[in-house]
């Protein structure tokens, strides 16, 4: 079995649960939809009462929670929050799971260069989070389709709020993948990744609320915040800009830290 079947398998199980646990999240919210439209003013109303401060920190200032789009991205928040977990968990991993299983100088001793190794490994991680991606796609269709009531919506402005996941997706398994391999050892994921999910999505409410732009560039859900996606019908390209770099920068920095890393013993 090769490396990227033998990586896909091992991600296999991983990646239903997502899936399972996302679906479940967008019907479950979007199945609240027909009862907040029914109630439309009144819900803009009380959102008008909530502080300012909280609103921005949640970027649901300026949106229309009556319309089919702004109730989605709201619930698109909350589903962005799970697709970074599940990105970071796979770059964190990506090449710490053979130092941790003490599987790192089987898998080096066979006749295949790091570069290759990685690309197989590289390509697996994307290849579950791709599946996770499309399964977001079927259900929002599905979900907006049955509880919309009547409701239209443009289809552009969704399929623009969709496509983001890619990049967003992208940003969090690079900078997950790059970070593993800057740190002397990982000997669990999930602090790592719940930390750069949630430290990044701190980052952006915090800027949010004090109007501190310069923690909000650094932040992928600033680059495709669903409000401001929604609103536009477009993105804020300088910063989807931003995490198209980062991207780059971390892959093109692992690949150079993968090639030279000592390979340690765990004690």
């Amino acid at each position: 079995m090769n490396i990227y079947q033998h990586e896909f398998k091992m991600n296999l199980k991983s990646v239903v649960i997502w899936s399972v646990s996302i679906t479940i999240l967008l019907l479950a919210f979007m199945s609240l939809y027909s009862s907040f439209a029914a109630d439309a003013e009144l819900l803009n109303q009380m959102m008008d009462k909530f502080p300012k401060e909280l609103l921005m920190a949640f970027g649901m200032t300026d949106m229309d929670m009556s319309t089919v789009l702004g109730f989605y991205a709201i619930v698109f928040l909350l589903c962005q929050i799970c697709l970074a977990i599940q990105a970071a968990n796979y770059g964190f991993s990506l090449v710490s799971i053979e130092e941790r299983e003490l599987t790192a100088d089987f898998l080096l001793a066979k006749p295949v260069g790091r570069p290759m190794i990685l690309t197989n490994k590289l390509l697996s991680a994307i290849s579950g989070l791709t599946i996770t991606n499309i399964v977001v796609w079927i259900i929002t269709f599905f979900g907006i389709g049955i509880f919309r009531n009547g409701r239209e919506y443009d289809t552009r402005t969704l399929v623009l709020l969709l496509l983001s996941i890619v990049l967003f997706q992208l940003f969090f398994l690079s900078v997950g993948m790059v970070i593993s391999l800057l740190v002397k050892r990982v000997r669990s994921v999930t602090p790592y990744s719940m930390a750069l999910a949630f430290g990044m999505y701190v980052l952006n409410a915090f800027g949010n609320m004090i109007g501190e732009e310069s923690l909000e560039i650094i932040s992928p859900f600033k680059h495709f915040e669903p409000t401001y996606i929604v609103k536009h019908a477009a993105y804020n390209l300088p910063l989807v800009l931003i995490s198209l770099s980062v991207i780059i920068v971390s892959v093109a920095a692992s690949y150079v830290l993968y090639s030279k890393r000592n390979i340690l013993t765990p004690v």
